[in-house]
């Protein structure tokens, strides 16, 4: 069997799912406002003077932190069924199409959160490997649960949950400085825009 690698947000969607999913949970005048307050913090990690894992967990705790589990997991499910379809990028899905027809295992590796992913995955028939957020006594901490699924997690995370041995081809996509090493990793690897697989590796 082969496997496909796939990061998730500007790789196989044409927008950022965690800022979508902000406004369709708190509404455009809300999320507005919050970026706003934590614009500071927003400017420091474009001058990277602080690391992609903080600025997104500060993102976190301000909009979620204190929010019931079962509120949380229901707004994710319906954003996740109900949105994210709304900005796939066609090229990424007729690319995760033609892994599937040949029968390959499929893998979104994404830094955004499980909760939001999971659901569309599974309805893709698609395997997800994600950063996790951290619940406890049913309530949001706004911290992660384990690290970031970003940069050389993503190849930790991968290969904590599959023996790439086991596979005789190993592709990756993605289109960020955080995709470098899981794309490293890959046998073929894919920095967007994709190119039309090779017939020689398809069986």
């Amino acid at each position: 069997m082969n496997i496909a690698l796939f990061d998730f947000d500007g790789t196989i969607t044409t927008d950022d799912s965690l800022i979508k999913f902000i406004r369709f949970v708190f509404g455009d005048i809300k999320t507005a406002w919050g970026m706003m307050i934590l614009s500071p913090m927003l400017l420091t990690f474009k001058l990277k003077l602080i690391p992609n894992y903080k600025a997104k967990q500060w993102m976190l705790s301000y909009f979620f932190k204190g929010m019931p589990e079962e509120k949380y997991q229901k707004l994710a499910e319906e954003y996740s069924l109900e949105q994210i379809d709304n900005i796939l990028r066609r090229q990424a899905m007729e690319r995760i199409m033609w892994h599937k027809e040949q029968g390959h295992k499929v893998v979104v590796v994404s830094a955004s959160l499980e909760c939001w992913l999971k659901p569309w995955c599974s309805k893709n028939g698609l395997d997800i490997i994600a950063t996790k957020i951290e619940i406890k006594d049913g309530i949001l901490t706004g911290k992660f649960s384990g690290k970031n699924c970003h940069g050389i997690e993503k190849v930790n995370r991968v290969k904590g949950a599959y023996d790439l041995s086991d596979y005789k081809h190993i592709w990756a996509y993605g289109d960020s400085n955080g995709d470098n090493e899981m794309l490293a990793l890959a046998d073929e690897s894919f920095y967007k825009p994709f190119r039309h697989p090779s017939p020689s590796t398809s069986e």
